[in-house]
This record gives structure tokens, C-alpha cells and sequence, in this order.
């Protein structure tokens, strides 16, 4: 089994993910292409000490970039939208 911490690579702090917060309790990570959601939902559960009532997904494609005639492509990513019970939150957004 992985470590909750393997599941949950970082916090996504935007303004999409902000206003997500404050109108419906659901908070966005980035998490491995390889997870599905239970493994998120318990991963959050245990990590934050609170409960999950929906996980979303969404795979997002990356880029094509380029560098003079030459052309490449930047990684894909999973972002994941955890969806709280009502009175939880994750202490770690307060104050941003």
C-alpha cells in the first residue's frame, strides 16, 4: 500500500481553487496519473484527520511547448477535487 504522502504530491492554490473553498467545502491537490479516487479519499481522511464526502478527477494534458524549431511536450498530471463534509476544513488553507 502507498503512504498517504505518496498520494498527495502537493496542494493547488489558485483563485478557481479558492473560490472552490469558500462556496463548497472542496479543496484541489495534484496527485500521481496512477491513483483513483479511493486511494485519494483515504489519503486526505488520513493525512487531515477529516471526512471526505466526494472525490473528483480530471487528467490534464501538457503542453506543447517550444524551443527554437523544436518541439516538446510538458508532462500530464491528475488534479484531484476533495469535496468535505459540512463544519470539516483543512487548517493548511486558513489564512491565505
Amino acid at each position: 500500500m502507498k503512504s498517504p504522502y505518496d498520494v498527495i504530491r502537493r496542494p493547488l492554490i489558485t483563485e478557481k481553487a479558492n473560490l472552490d473553498k469558500e462556496r463548497r467545502n472542496a479543496y484541489h491537490f495534484e496527485v500521481p496519473v496512477t491513483v483513483d479516487r479511493q486511494e485519494v479519499k483515504e489519503a486526505i481522511e488520513r493525512v487531515f484527520a477529516v471526512k471526505v464526502e466526494d472525490v473528483r478527477t480530471i487528467t490534464v494534458r501538457g503542453k506543447m511547448k517550444r524551443m527554437g524549431r523544436f518541439f516538446g511536450r510538458r508532462p500530464g498530471w491528475k488534479k484531484a477535487i476533495v469535496t468535505l463534509r459540512e463544519g470539516d476544513k483543512i487548517d493548511l488553507f486558513e489564512g491565505m
